[in-house]
């Protein structure tokens, strides 16, 4: 019996994967078209590791400034090289980098997280129970730990929930962008002040600062999470937030977070104004 001849064609498979655009310097990672993800002064994109065969985070961060300078430029190095060294399950992965003269940009080679950062999570996924929240600033801690305890500390210096990223399936949490505000201070005029005002303690203001800028951070990170906005969303500029910042004036949403006492607790001791009122390291932050 003759069969259908449209029975017997086979399924196309043939469907082409995308093709990259540019590859590194040693052709091992291949960069797509698609972007993950971008910011003032950086793009992310979707790329592929052939020699692992996975996928990864293609950074491009804008450093033109600093490509003049050839101090500054065995400074970005020096960077640079610190983040390969750095290890830890809450920090993402690094990979590599290599700087594009031509294009005066670093690309950083990273791990993906194809769930996105906390902040996108936490958007999409309103109703998390407190126990969730908890464990996912644990581990925000546990990172941030880990930076601090080196000798000297490394500062992360723009924590929010867009640089920390997350994996759905697992609820695995992890610290990414590290280094990038040290590395596009670098890279900016000495005036400029880099970081995200909303989550920015007072002394970062006056470039006179430690580690507890990114106590401060976390504690405007667990305002976010409780209530999926920035903090002082009702300011319209960053003058207006560093004014009630040096004001010690609270953003409306705290007395919203009387539900969630232990949050409230914690927050209230990471975003003292002085930094040595808000002396709490991540240990002790840890132990609460």
């Amino acid at each position: 019996m003759q069969q259908d001849s449209a029975s017997e064609q086979e399924p196309d498979d043939s469907e082409s994967e995308p093709e990259f655009v540019e590859l590194d310097p040693s052709a091992r990672y291949g960069r797509y078209k698609e972007v993950l993800g971008k910011g003032a002064f950086k793009k992310v994109y979707r790329a592929f590791d052939e020699l692992e065969g996975i996928e990864v985070a293609w950074n491009q961060v804008k450093v033109a400034d600093l490509l003049r300078n050839s101090v500054d430029l065995e400074r970005l190095y020096s960077e640079v090289h610190l983040l390969k060294t750095l290890k830890h399950k809450n920090i993402i992965k690094f990979y590599n980098s290599w700087v594009d003269s031509k294009n005066e940009n670093i690309n950083i080679i990273t791990e993906i997280f194809t769930s996105g950062t906390l902040r996108q999570y936490r958007k999409k996924h309103k109703k998390v129970d407190v126990r969730a929240l908890k464990n996912w600033s644990r581990q925000i801690l546990e990172g941030l730990s880990y930076l601090h305890g080196h000798d000297p500390p490394i500062i992360h210096r723009d924590l929010k929930c867009d640089n920390i990223f997350i994996n759905g399936n697992q609820g695995e949490v992890k610290i990414g962008d590290l280094g990038l505000a040290a590395i596009l201070c670098k890279a900016r005029a000495a005036h400029s002040v880099i970081g995200t005002p909303e989550f920015m303690a007072p002394e970062l203001y006056e470039e006179e600062y430690n580690e507890l800028v990114d106590i401060y951070a976390f504690g405007m990170c667990l305002l976010e999470l409780v209530t999926f906005e920035y903090p002082y969303v009702e300011c319209s500029n960053a003058a207006q937030i560093y004014k009630k910042v040096t004001a010690v004036r609270i953003c409306i949403f705290l007395p919203m977070l009387s539900f969630y006492l232990s949050f409230l607790f914690i927050k209230s001791r990471c975003i003292r104004t002085k930094a040595i009122s808000r002396s709490v390291t991540t240990i002790g932050v840890l132990n609460y």
